[in-house]
């Protein structure tokens, strides 16, 4: 089956198929449509539900990291027993993405991601951080409910990152695609060079009264304020 009729055949299903609430027609026919642009080897989920079984006809390997949540309508065991997953190409890690995302291991690059997993704070990021290292150049990163403030707060970032194209926004999910420019060191800070916070340093609120200096010192390179210190130090003694 191809993804596009993937896709048909799970709108064609309920809205309250699953407990946690189902993903429109229209935002599973784009999953379809994009998956279906480049070849995917290798795609990760958080979250499950009917995009699980559109994407289970689009990747080789697809890694599912959800919860087991029978208490909550049951989707985990819902989309496992559904006749319309492709089981043979789908592993699903069963656990709080808080913790199974920390301990996994990426052995292969990610050609397709989907961040549908814990939206309160600081989750959404926590995910995005486990998993944007190993995004191939050209891979399809998907951002789920960004209509949620602290989910919107990523896909603000990701809209203005280098790394990332915004391809359309269909409802509440966003499509970026991954650029070529090199990864964001994930042990490293480097914030002054990501364009979301050299657009907006420094934040002017009237909890912080910052001074001239305040908002001057921050645009100076750590590297940079350590060389200066170094050619400082000697004329003062």
């Amino acid at each position: 089956m191809s993804a596009q009729a993937a896709a048909t055949e799970a709108a064609r299903m309920p809205a309250d198929w699953h407990g946690a609430g189902s993903l429109s027609g229209e935002v599973l026919d784009a999953i379809a449509r994009h998956a279906s642009s480049r070849r995917i080897h290798r795609s990760v989920e958080t979250g499950t539900g009917k995009s699980t079984l559109v994407l289970s006809h689009c990747s080789e390997s697809h890694t599912v990291f959800a919860l087991d949540d029978r208490d909550l309508g049951g989707s985990l065991q819902r989309v496992q027993e559904c006749a319309l997953l492709r089981r043979e190409c789908v592993r699903f890690i069963v656990g709080p993405t808080q913790q199974t995302l920390t301990s996994h291991v990426f052995d292969a690059p990610i050609d397709l991601a989907m961040l549908d997993g814990p939206h309160g704070y600081p989750f959404p990021e926590l995910e995005y951080y486990f998993i944007y290292p190993h995004l191939t150049n050209g891979a399809l990163l998907i951002v789920d409910d960004i209509h949620i403030p602290t989910v919107f707060n990523l896909f603000a970032f990701l809209r203005e990152d280098a790394m990332y194209r915004l391809i359309e926004v269909v409802h509440t999910t966003a499509f970026f695609e991954r650029t070529d420019a090199p990864v964001f060191d994930p042990h490293g800070d480097g914030w002054w060079l990501q364009k979301y916070n050299e657009r907006r340093f420094p934040i002017m609120d009237a909890s912080m009264p910052l001074t001239l200096l305040d908002r001057l010192k921050g645009r100076v390179p750590a590297r940079l304020r350590i060389l200066i210190r170094q050619w400082r130090e000697p004329r003062s003694r």
